[in-house]
């Protein structure tokens, strides 16, 4: 039992390295995930207040955005 103690610790340890590692090493890695899930964010949150906000015809739409229909 003591082993397998050992063992866990030996491999949290080595997780936490490896963590810290691409943490330092490897920002762009850690850049792009953030990134993505900060998109991921956003989008749900414009999915749901489109959910809630009133209907209005894509005509009105392009108008507003100033493009033919």
């Amino acid at each position: 039992m003591a082993t397998l103690a050992l063992e866990e610790d030996q491999l949290k340890s080595l997780l936490k390295s490896a963590l810290v590692e691409v943490l330092e090493e490897r920002r762009d890695l850690m850049r792009g995930m953030v990134e993505e899930a900060i998109e991921d964010i956003a989008l749900a949150r414009a999915i749901e207040d489109g959910e809630t906000s009133p209907i209005v015809e894509r005509a009105e739409v392009f108008r507003i955005l100033g493009e033919p229909d």
